[in-house]
């Protein structure tokens, strides 16, 4: 559960406060960076700090449940929960750009963990259950005759995901692409070779 947020002092809310702090750790990286350097970056005093979090950890597990409950939620939406299994994972897949494009520095955070304390353990932990779910779908497609049988499906979620995972080390917001010509590039090179049928995908067949 999210600890409810404190009234903040001017200058700074919860979300400013935690946006700097994303960007200092994924610089620095958690250990490295003091409670000291975070307050100098955001021009406050420690104390200031404190008022909206108890602790630097805590800081870590807002920041990395942020990314994790906008990857579930793509999950619950419709077009996760309906239809033949190969549309809603693309519709995840899809859906998981979008995330990661939104919540950059938080996704980058995320995948940096490596279960060095509870908090990272927990995250993991959610990370694995987001796998499972992908690599159910992936089966469920196999099992529907529309993903091929020759490989994997926990090797294929990991294709997947490894290469929606890599967009946090090039890509760049504003720079001329944006999240849903990301994610159709993706898709077109990925599905491509992961479908066995010629049926249209979802966006073709609205064409």
């Amino acid at each position: 559960m999210t600890a409810p947020a404190r009234r903040g002092r001017p200058g700074h809310s919860l979300d400013s406060l935690l946006e700097v702090a994303v960007a200092v750790f994924n610089e620095r990286g958690f250990e490295a960076t003091s409670m000291d350097e975070l307050a100098t970056r955001l021009g406050v005093t420690k104390s200031a700090i404190y008022h909206h979090v108890p602790s630097k950890v805590e800081l870590l597990r807002l920041a990395l449940d942020r990314a994790l409950d906008g990857l579930f939620a793509v999950l619950d939406e419709p077009g996760a929960t309906t239809g033949p299994a190969i549309d809603r994972l693309e519709h995840v897949v899809r859906g998981s750009v979008r995330v990661l494009t939104a919540e950059l520095p938080f996704v980058t955070l995320l995948l940096r963990v490596r279960g060095n304390s509870p908090v990272e353990l927990a995250a993991l932990r959610r990370r694995r259950e987001f796998d499972r779910v992908v690599t159910d779908l992936v089966r469920a497609a196999e099992t529907d005759g529309d993903v091929r049988p020759d490989v994997d499906p926990a090797v294929t979620s990991r294709l997947l995901f490894g290469t929606v995972n890599s967009l946090t080390e090039w890509y760049r917001p504003g720079r001329g692409l944006d999240a849903d010509a990301l994610a159709d590039a993706l898709v077109t090179t990925t599905f491509s070779g992961l479908r066995t049928a010629a049926r249209p995908t979802p966006r073709e067949a609205l064409r």
